[in-house]
């Protein structure tokens, strides 16, 4: 059945937003929106350092966000931080404190992902075009631009140049002057070289913008009369002259009638916008309401229709690098099947464990691409650092980890990275998977015979059918080994 309300919240590096929604019928009404400009990438210091002050200010918004929040369960809610909580060097101090705070997971998601949830958010917001469509999205620290066909998204790119980062670099005192202004346009040109071309090469048939800057942009062109829909690419050539006119941000902010924290970062966010367009040759672009917070709520949506996109992912990888599916299937059987018997034992009896496992059982051999010879270690660095689209930054450490401990050595602190509440349920699962794995070494067509576990902490008992070990005693050997892994972990592994 589909919940009734859900709800996203997008930390952003300049804006947090907040949507509430119902769905009904599988349309999704929204109830409330919340946005506040709390401008987190303008704290990054020098080393990349989140500051105390703008740690608080982000605190101080997610706390009236929080009051929204109670009562959507868990499942029917997604909170995603973007660029600067990629960048941050504490971001995982401060994900601590948000997730005291709001009471639910914060997920950190990469470029990618981020510019698929955009896509999503925009292809469900605006009318249908025949043909291909060129989303941007001008974020504070990052601009995301995504051609795709309908509701599919086919090229992605995520740049780190945003409205915050470059009103830093070259407003920063608050003047705007023609040396400053061709500054900030050389270095827009800079990020957008290596991907101009291969962009104007895939064309489209529309274009769409979102988020803030561009929709303050839209506000400005159509109050000074210079475009009436959307945004021309002449209403940005005489909103530069109009901008170098002012040469003050407070001139801006008073002609326009600006709130100071979107004045503070007009410039950057106009010089990434026309920089785009005059290098795309983009003549017009209309403006979406929906953006990375709407992506988010319908990525939801399709989780509850078990069209979850992270199943296709992984079937795309499997496919794209020719794994053994074989294998794969016949390992995710036996891990799946050892799971609903201790779910209750072991306390897993959350949805988000039993896709883990599956997943990691479907991809366990990834590392062979690169070689045999340790191949889990060379799986866990694929996994932790390719582009998955829909796996969460934490999705992806906690899928690298339990494949980089299904085999061989299996220490103690194996999962001490990953967060407290989620390490020891993490190394219960990877125990399931080791086993999993160890049962169907032989890699055979012939099923496993039907097998009992039952478990008392770290106490494991595994049951076989009578005389089933004295007829495969490769088996046994391997599970003798096994449980010598286990030991040095904790886990007491009896069998027969």
């Amino acid at each position: 059945m589909t919940p009734e309300d859900v709800a996203a919240i997008d930390l952003g590096s300049n804006s947090f937003h907040m949507i509430v929604a119902r769905i009904a019928n599988d349309h999704v009404q929204v109830l409330d929106r919340l946005r506040e400009m709390v401008q987190l990438a303008a704290g990054l210091d020098e080393k990349n350092r989140l500051s105390e002050e703008s740690q608080q200010r982000a605190l101080a918004c997610l706390a009236r966000f929080g009051q929204r929040l109670r009562h959507i369960p868990p499942a029917q809610l997604r909170i995603v931080g973007t660029n600067t909580l990629r960048q941050a060097r504490n971001s995982a101090e401060f994900l601590q404190r948000a997730e005291e705070v709001l009471g639910h997971a914060v997920e950190i998601i990469s470029g990618q992902e981020e510019a698929r949830l955009i896509y999503l958010g925009v292809a469900h917001s605006v009318a249908d075009v025949p043909g291909r469509r060129l989303v941007v999205d001008i974020g504070g620290g990052s601009t995301e631009l995504i051609v795709g066909e309908k509701f599919q998204p086919l090229h992605l790119t995520s740049l780190k140049m945003g409205c915050v980062s470059l009103s830093r670099a070259c407003f920063d005192d608050g003047k705007i002057t023609e040396t400053r202004m061709r500054e900030a346009e050389l270095r827009v040109q800079l990020r957008l070289e290596p991907v101009r071309e291969e962009y104007v090469d895939l064309g489209w048939q529309a274009v769409t913008g979102a988020s803030g800057s561009i929709k303050a942009i839209q506000e400005v062109v159509a109050r000074e009369g210079w475009s009436r829909e959307g945004i021309t690419l002449e209403a940005l050539r005489r909103l530069r002259t109009a901008l170098l006119d002012a040469g003050q941000i407070a001139t801006v902010a008073s002609r326009w009638q600006l709130e100071p924290a979107r004045a503070k970062v007009f410039a950057g966010g106009f010089v990434v916008l026309h920089g785009l367009c005059e290098a795309l040759n983009v003549a017009r672009m209309e403006v979406s309401e929906g953006a990375l917070r709407e992506g988010v709520i319908y990525d939801l949506l399709g989780r509850f229709r078990h069209e979850d996109v992270r199943d296709r992912t992984i079937v795309a990888v499997i496919d794209r690098y020719g794994l053994d599916r074989a294998q794969s299937e016949r390992v995710t059987a036996t891990a799946l099947d050892l799971l609903e018997q201790v779910r209750a034992g072991w306390n897993l009896e959350a949805e988000a464990f039993a896709h883990a496992l599956e997943w990691a059982a479907r991809l366990h051999e990834i590392g062979m691409l690169l070689a045999y010879h340790q191949y889990h270690k060379h799986g866990a660095y694929i996994l932790q650092h390719a582009d998955l689209p829909g796996f969460s930054q934490s999705d992806q450490t906690l899928l690298a980890a339990l494949v980089q401990y299904h085999r061989r050595s299996f220490p103690a602190e194996a999962f001490s990275h990953l967060p407290r509440d989620v390490a020891p349920s993490a190394r219960r699962l990877c125990v399931l998977l080791r086993l999993a794995v160890a049962l169907n070494r032989a890699r055979t067509r012939l099923p496993l015979p039907a097998l009992a576990l039952r478990v008392h902490q770290q106490r494991m008992e595994l049951r076989f059918p009578d005389r089933w070990l004295d007829e495969h005693p490769l088996t046994r050997a391997d599970l003798e080994g096994e449980a010598r892994f286990l030991r040095k972990a904790g886990f007491r592994l009896e069998f027969g």
